[in-house]
């Protein structure tokens, strides 16, 4: 096991009806920017019970975050804390409000050009505005992380942050607030959490059990439950709540700690995402089968215990296992309503080349846990992926 520190701040209110402990866990002083992304919050009433738990704490809304949030509105709403002198934030929403809010809340008191904070990956961060977050939609886990990603659609770039100056204080997680989510987003945000596992656990043995067994029941439960979010007549609340506890614990440092890393598939898809405005976990799934036959050789040995304690797959020589592994893995993707081809988004092998180019100019040009994914290798995960 690598050698790591662990710390996560964050304190994770969960359970039916846990909105109310707002008029506790926000200041009492507190001026309170909410930041909402469309009209759902306020129509499913969870911006009214919201607002009804801050009681007589000042509070305005800033409304309009995209599901890719864009530096452009994020600092609309900078400008919004600015005038307003609010002083603490409340993001209710899924990640991309969530994220957003991360931004917001560091560029507020970044004295210098906002964007640095991007183009820095969060380094140059030093303070942030407190905030909490309510989550409606469970996928990303930055409800329980000091990560973000923010695209900057004037230049067609996505860029990730982190700095521990932008952990959450309180998130709230109540999963009857998932009730009202389509299909797509149910499933999108399985493909998101699985993928969140899958890039933190199958990379290369270092002996680390504890994170290894915990990132498969992880993985094992998203495949368990998976199916029958998609096929309930009605929503369920112990399926709800396995999703959404599932989601946060995906990303929130615990199966990454003394473990590598491989963001190779993120970083791939963040590019997809800002050119074509795909959705974040749809991207996830066009690169990961591409990319896990591309690193079959690098990832041998993980790819073996994946197929064995994951799938079940136990017959067959070595290649036929992760061959089968990787194929269960694109159908769970299929299964969940999400295509897995460039093709299925109207995409061919033109956008390849201007990927490349994205990659190259964001500096993503070694990638993988072992830094040796080139772009040559990435335009062969794109190439497989058509």
């Amino acid at each position: 096991m690598l050698n790591f520190d662990y710390h996560n701040p964050t304190r994770i209110v969960f359970g039916q009806g846990r909105i109310a402990d707002l008029a506790t866990l926000v200041p009492a002083n507190a001026r309170v920017l909410i930041l909402v992304g469309g009209a759902s919050a306020e129509k499913t009433g969870t911006l009214g019970e919201v607002r009804e738990a801050l009681g007589t704490r000042q509070h305005s809304t800033f409304s309009g975050i995209e599901p890719n949030p864009s530096f452009e509105t994020a600092m609309k709403a900078v400008q919004q804390v600015r005038e307003g002198g609010f002083d603490f934030l409340l993001a209710v929403g899924g990640g991309s409000v969530i994220d957003a809010t991360k931004f917001i809340a560091a560029a507020a008191l970044f004295e210098g050009d906002p964007w640095t904070i991007l183009t820095s990956w969060g380094s140059k961060v030093t303070q942030a505005l407190p905030f909490g977050t309510v989550l409606t939609l469970p996928a990303t886990g930055s409800e329980m992380n000091e990560g973000a990603v923010i695209t900057r659609r004037d230049i067609g770039a996505k860029r990730p942050f982190r700095s521990p100056k932008v952990f959450p204080l309180f998130s709230v997680l109540d999963p009857t607030k998932t009730y009202t989510l389509p299909p797509a987003q149910i499933a999108n945000g399985v493909v998101d959490a699985f993928v969140h596992t899958i890039e933190q656990y199958l990379t290369y043995p270092v002996n680390a059990a504890v994170q290894d067994r915990f990132a498969e029941g992880l993985l094992q439960t998203l495949i368990e439950i998976g199916p029958r979010l998609l096929n309930a007549p009605s929503p369920v609340y112990d399926d709800r709540a396995n999703l959404m506890w599932t989601a946060t614990l995906a990303l929130n440092g615990l199966i990454g700690a003394g473990v590598p890393q491989d963001w190779a598939t993120h970083m791939i898809g963040h590019e997809l995402t800002a050119l074509h405005n795909i959705d974040h976990a749809r991207t996830l799934a066009i690169v990961l089968p591409a990319l896990l036959e591309e690193r079959r050789t690098q990832k041998h040995a993980k790819l073996l215990q994946y197929s064995e304690r994951v799938w079940g797959i136990t017959t067959g020589s070595d290649e036929e296992r992760i061959s089968a592994a990787i194929a269960k893995t694109r159908a769970f993707f299929e299964a969940m309503g999400i295509p897995t081809r460039l093709k299925d988004y109207g995409l061919g092998a033109e956008v390849i080349d201007i990927v490349i180019r994205q990659l190259e100019a964001h500096g993503m040009t070694q990638l993988s846990e072992h830094r040796d994914l080139s772009l040559d290798i990435s335009r062969r995960i794109l190439t497989a992926a058509l």
